[in-house]
């Protein structure tokens, strides 16, 4: 199986992050958006889940997969590559950054707190930084 998750990394927001400070993601009417999905996951559990958690914890939400079909979907989800953290929502557009611990268990910080510049400075951390939205 592949996997989406870091250990010891931090993500910073995208060079073209329209935002220099942190946005809650907006709940648009009907279904919530993937953002939106990932923020309340990260937000309200910091260290808890490990990236793959998160990502197939959203496509079972979108495509409504139940509790019996679980594991066999998970599985089927991750038999080919997924997109990471860097391209998600959170850190290209609302000015997250998403730090991975040893276990790969995830938390975000808003580009603008003083935690997120001292991850950023954490000489310990491998760093990388999220996908532009525009090419160049």
């Amino acid at each position: 199986m592949k996997t989406t998750n870091y250990y010891d990394t931090f993500i910073q927001v995208a060079d073209d992050c329209p935002v220099h400070a942190a946005q809650k993601p907006p709940q648009k009417e009907g279904e919530k958006t993937v953002a939106n999905i990932q923020f309340e996951m990260i937000r309200n559990n910091p260290y808890k889940y490990t990236s793959d958690d998160i990502l197939f914890h959203v496509y079972a939400t979108k495509n409504k997969i139940n509790g019996k079909d679980l594991e066999k979907e998970r599985e089927k989800f991750f038999s080919k590559g997924q997109p990471c953290f860097r391209s998600s929502p959170l850190t290209k557009r609302y000015g997250w950054g998403v730090h991975s611990d040893s276990q790969g268990k995830i938390a975000i910080y808003a580009v603008e707190s003083s935690e997120y510049k001292r991850l950023s400075k954490d000489k310990n951390l491998k760093h990388l930084k999220a996908m532009r939205s525009k090419r160049e």
